[in-house]
């Protein structure tokens, strides 16, 4: 099973790549922030838990997004792989997803990280923002501070996995084709 964990700031291009991986190797795209909404919508007992903690402004605790994510995972038990979108973002989480996926006979097989140099992501939103009307990459504070964010979240996690010799670090400059060619070599290399 190939497992992928997906990392890079917001505008390196994951949503792009995410679609060219899934197509390419035939996984299943899990998104937290996507689950987290199914839940919700759905009332699942686990999205009433979940919308308890965000309506109080609060963090989800991992055991609840870890036991959302469980059951994505167990919805799926043909997939030959899944591609992890937005998470885990702290060492806990991917400690617990580790354990999750073990029980399971598996494990991540490697984290690729699109490396992206912060002008280039700010102009990528602005353009983006141009195009598709996303408020949220159209304000300069707000770009900056989810650039930020995700640096400060992720180089832990960015540890975690260089630790276990699954982290690929991969140059998000240059086309689609080439950025995707590079995580193609990545993955079959891994």
């Amino acid at each position: 099973m190939l497992n992928i964990v997906l990392f890079g700031p917001p505008g390196a291009g994951k949503g792009t790549q995410s679609e060219r991986l899934i197509e390419k190797y035939g996984l299943i795209h899990l998104s937290t922030g996507d689950i987290f909404r199914a839940n919700i919508k759905g009332e699942t007992e686990l999205g009433v838990l979940a919308k308890s903690y965000i309506d109080k402004g609060q963090l989800v605790p991992d055991e609840v997004t870890i036991n959302m994510l469980r059951s994505e995972v167990l919805n799926h038990k043909e997939a030959k792989g899944f591609i992890f979108d937005g998470f885990p973002r702290t060492n806990a989480q991917a400690t617990a997803l580790d354990q999750f996926l073990a029980e399971l006979n598996t494990s991540i097989s490697v984290m690729l990280a699109l490396e992206v140099e912060e002008n280039e992501l700010k102009s990528r939103l602005t353009k983006r923002a141009e195009v598709s009307g996303r408020a949220d990459d159209a304000n300069p504070e707000v770009i900056a501070n989810r650039i930020h964010v995700y640096n400060n979240e992720t180089a832990p996690v960015k540890d975690f996995y260089q630790s276990q010799n699954k982290f690929v670090s991969i140059d998000g400059i240059g086309s689609i084709d080439e950025i995707s060619t590079r995580l193609y070599t990545a993955i079959d290399n891994h």
